[in-house]
């Protein structure tokens, strides 16, 4: 694709409506230097120099959006604690619209904690609990999103497995959307049961591609577009799931789009370094809808999805990537043949 196509898809992204329902957190990155090892035990000290707060889980997808779209909703659990809050308030500054989130009284909101010392992870220490929706929330969320359907270009479920997606709440959502020829996709969780069924494309991971699928996954040094458990396995799933387009993401190797009657694609990483893969998966996703809902061919919105993820993972934190940065990664990757 050149740099005139991806420019005249992008010029049609403000425009988009794009709604986020799934798994909201808050990821805090505390940042610090080890200068020695605690006398209590074999591990470092880490002198704390600054901290970091912003939207994660399903939030970090609409925060991908939101640098390209003008009208971005997300919709999912929140506390009315102070993490809660200050979620809330990360996500109106960037005009995320909230308006249709549930709020419960009971619920923790789920904060994961990074520690980086010398722009390494040391550790995650994650506060969360798995809680889905009541009968009536599930039914005051459905309702919302029918009454906006007409508006929305496109929807995506992101599944980080803490229990707000049910089979229920999917598929209603999904039905009604499909039926207004709404784009609809989803970032599924191995661990949930949720049954993801007739929607426009699904982006698991490899390793998630195969436990879907029931195929023993192994670690391999096979090309991607050679190996080919990797090939039945994005087959098989086409089928289970009766989706039009499986996007199987595979970290430093790039990504594989599968579409029924097609040879697989393989795209290779464009990342050039790798600092901090935390929320690639979320930029993958969010870009490749993107790109659809901005009339991009599947083949078009996997590449914008696979330069995106390759900037944001050359940043530390749960990053994001502009319009520019996107294209700039582009026109680098034609220059440089």
């Amino acid at each position: 694709m050149n740099l005139t196509r991806l420019e005249h898809i992008l010029d049609r992204a403000s425009s988009r409506q794009i709604t986020v329902i799934g798994d909201l957190m808050l990821d805090e990155f505390v940042w610090g230097k080890v200068g020695r090892i605690s006398p209590e035990a074999p591990v470092p000290v880490v002198e704390v120099t600054g901290e970091s707060f912003y939207p994660g889980g399903a939030a970090n997808v609409a925060r991908n959006l939101r640098e390209f779209v003008d009208r971005v909703e997300i919709i999912g659990l929140f506390g009315k604690d102070r993490s809660g809050q200050q979620l809330r308030k990360l996500l109106a500054e960037q005009k995320i619209d909230i308006s249709n989130a549930v709020e419960e009284d009971s619920f923790r909101t789920i904060v994961k904690t990074r520690i980086i010392a010398r722009n390494q992870q040391v550790v995650r220490v994650d506060r969360e609990q798995f809680t889905g929706p009541s009968a009536r929330q599930i039914r005051e969320v459905v309702a919302a999103v029918q009454k906006n359907i007409p508006e929305i270009d496109a929807i995506i479920f992101e599944d980080y497995g803490k229990g707000f997606l049910t089979t229920e709440l999917v598929s209603q959502i999904a039905n009604d959307a499909r039926s207004a020829g709404k784009i609809v996709a989803a970032d599924p969780n191995p661990r949930r049961t949720v049954e993801w069924r007739g929607l426009t494309v699904i982006k698991p991971n490899r390793t998630e591609a195969f436990l879907a699928a029931g195929i023993p996954g192994h670690d391999t040094d096979i090309v991607p577009s050679q190996d080919m458990d990797l090939k039945r396995a994005g087959e098989a799933l086409l089928k289970k799931w009766e989706t039009k387009y499986v996007l199987v993401t595979l970290g430093e190797h790039g990504m594989m789009l599968f579409q029924e009657q097609e040879t697989p694609h393989y795209i290779p990483t464009k990342a050039k370094e790798v600092f901090d893969v935390s929320g690639a998966g979320d930029t993958a996703i969010a870009l490749f809808t993107l790109g659809l809902a901005c009339g991009a061919t599947p083949t078009e919105a996997a590449e914008i999805a696979n330069h995106a993820s390759a900037v944001v993972v050359s940043k530390l934190g749960t990053a994001t990537v502009t319009r520019d940065e996107l294209i700039a990664n582009f026109r680098e990757d034609s220059e440089g043949g």
